[in-house]
């Protein structure tokens, strides 16, 4: 029976750019090969997991506002895992409302 790996959390940073319409998160992966890593993202969080020889990367977090997902960029050098998302519009979506 294969050895089951260890499973942590990555070290994550994340912060605004300055006109306060992108996300930045930066995600430490040292070890792992960009074809092992997958990358899921949705409007309102996302999920990672990367795996290593010895141990299991995992995270899942939220966001603090909703985003454009499907804008998402990532791009992974030595060991750190970059990932640039825009925030939605506040009122994208928004319905006219009829006022009698």
């Amino acid at each position: 029976m294969a050895e089951e790996k260890i499973r942590t959390s990555p070290d994550v940073c994340s912060y605004v750019n300055q006109d306060n319409n992108k996300l930045y998160i930066e995600v430490s992966l040292p070890g792992v090969k960009k074809e092992n890593i997958k990358l899921q993202m949705k409007d309102d969080s996302f999920f990672l997991a990367a795996p290593r020889d010895d141990i299991e990367y995992v995270t899942t977090q939220a966001f603090c506002c909703p985003m454009r997902s499907k804008e998402a960029r990532a791009q992974y050098e030595d060991g750190l895992l970059k990932i640039e998302v825009p925030f939605k519009d506040a009122v994208e979506g928004a319905v006219d409302v009829r006022i009698n």
